[in-house]
């Protein structure tokens, strides 16, 4: 059943195959700089915080590294057994899309993406379409600032009734940072260090320089609501503050987002929810590194910036999201050991078990999801494919015993694919069309003209021409087409050209 904010439940506070809670789980807390055991504040129920999107355009790859690296700690700590509320708000009011939805207004008035509500309501769709994609489950609750103004202005008059705040002649509201002596706790930084310098337009109304919005007097055509310092809309910081007290209470488990919010954006939630209610505590801050592409940060100033639906419209939501999922530790950007290649040449009964074990090893120890991708999982279909490859040679009673322990091992790799979000419920012939059709977008190729090269191949290894024959296999493989030669005849599989990472710096 879909809740008030469009949310299903259907398949996020439960786990049928939840177990009880074994090993101690590992997080890193930016708070405290070290990883911490997770205690929730009540035994079996966790409270998740992250901040979600500014609804103004499509989101790009730094929002889905965010958001699959805390739907994998919503999948496994449902998965350990916890009843896990998990809040993720969409920002339908700012200055981004206020300013998005003029440039609308300028080229076509009767545009309804003119209207700011509008034009954040399309795009929270969209975000919602890149979440389904990329396979990440709905949270609990997907509140949006606008239907959430009265508790934002009730916050704000708490704030300044223990004058924590105050209130200029034009009806902005501002928080007092003088007024919260631990302001910086959390970002560790010292007021003076960020004083803007001389080429730095400072308001002077304000009595900190560090001193943040709450409320923004409304201007002439802007969209704003009825409050008692005049008409006007939230600030950003005010906004998950009050929408996680409603949701979560004051205090909860986990409270996560990009690393580039904890400051000031998390600085300044973590301020003013302590000022308003002094009970307010967070146990746990989680962030999440960047997204780097060919070796540099993305950014749009660099020009190696995209979106979400540039890169699964070239590339399946799949890799997209293993990709995510692979990159260096979701919560540390601490460097991945290299993983270890397997030894092993076939299955051994007791493998599901270590995968398992491994696994739970590896993800109580603040989700090196990496550590599991390209360790123990990519040595447990290692030896899947060499058991395979050996099956008919082995006698009745070898490959009867060989049978299960590979059932075994296929339903273990499942169970920690699914867990990962990266088990598709698409039947596998389905699957691969996807993959061969994302190959045939990147090559720019169609898939007559493969099947013709594979043809133009199979008449020159007919001629004993094997060096036009290996030159056609190499220019498919540089295209990302990678031939199979079988009994039946000549097939092809989808592969990452040599020397190309899967989200390459020429995706567009």
């Amino acid at each position: 059943m879909a809740d008030e904010n469009g949310s299903s439940n259907s398949n996020s506070n439960s786990n049928s195959n939840s177990t009880s809670i074994r090993l101690p789980l590992m997080l890193y807390n930016t708070m405290t700089k070290k990883k911490e055991v997770f205690v929730p504040k009540f035994p079996g129920e966790v409270r998740m915080y992250v901040c979600g999107v500014t609804a103004y355009d499509y989101s790009h790859i730094g929002h889905a590294r965010a958001y699959v690296a805390f739907d994998v700690l919503y999948r496994y700590l449902n998965q350990l057994g916890y009843n896990v509320t998990y809040v993720r708000n969409f920002t339908d009011v700012d200055d981004k899309i206020i300013n998005r939805a003029n440039e609308y207004k300028v080229k076509d008035p009767d545009n309804p993406l003119s209207d700011p509500l509008k034009l954040s309501d399309h795009y929270c769709a969209e975000f919602l379409k890149d979440m389904d994609d990329l396979q990440c489950l709905r949270p609990s609750h997907q509140p949006r600032v606008s239907d959430n103004i009265e508790e934002i202005i009730e916050m704000i008059g708490e704030l300044i009734k223990k004058d924590c705040a105050y209130c200029l002649n034009d009806g902005d509201v501002y928080f007092s940072v003088d007024k919260f002596e631990r302001y910086g706790m959390l970002s560790n930084r010292n007021l003076e260090d960020n004083r803007p310098g001389e080429r730095v337009s400072v308001d002077h109304r304000k009595r900190n320089f560090a001193d943040f919005a709450l409320w923004k007097s409304a201007k002439p055509g802007e969209i704003s609501w009825p409050s008692p310092w005049g008409n006007g809309r939230p600030g950003w910081h005010i906004e998950c503050s009050a929408m996680s007290a409603k949701y979560l209470t004051y205090s909860f488990d986990i409270h996560g987002g990009g690393i580039d919010l904890i400051f000031p954006h998390h600085e300044n939630e973590l301020a003013q929810s302590c000022a308003a209610c002094e009970e307010a505590h967070i146990g746990y801050w989680m962030h999440n590194g960047f997204v780097n592409i060919n070796g540099e940060k993305m950014s749009k100033s660099t020009k190696n910036y995209f979106t979400i639906r540039q890169v699964t419209d070239r590339y399946h939501p799949l890799a997209t999201l293993q990709d995510c999922s692979d990159a260096v530790r979701p919560f540390q950007d601490n460097v991945n050991e290299k993983a270890k290649g397997s030894s092993k040449k076939t299955v051994q009964p007791s493998d599901a078990k270590k995968l398992k074990e491994d696994f739970e090893s590896k993800m109580g120890d603040d989700l090196h999801i990496a550590d599991v991708l390209k360790g123990s999982l990519q040595d447990a279909l290692k030896s899947i494919n060499n058991e395979l490859n050996g099956l008919k040679k082995k006698q009745k009673q070898q490959k009867l015993l060989a049978v299960q322990s590979l059932t075994e091992l296929e339903a273990a790799i499942r169970d920690v694919l699914e867990l990962l979000g990266l088990l598709s419920a698409s039947p596998y012939s389905e699957v691969l069309q996807q993959l061969k059709e994302k190959a045939l977008i990147r090559a720019e190729m169609t898939e007559d003209e493969v099947s013709r090269m594979i043809e133009e191949r199979a008449m020159a290894r007919k001629n004993n021409d094997f060096a036009k024959s290996d030159q056609i296999r190499s220019q498919l493989t540089a295209k990302g087409v990678s031939l199979m030669d079988l009994p039946t005849g000549t097939t092809w599989r989808p592969c990452v050209p040599e020397g190309k990472d899967q989200l390459s710096g020429n995706v567009p």
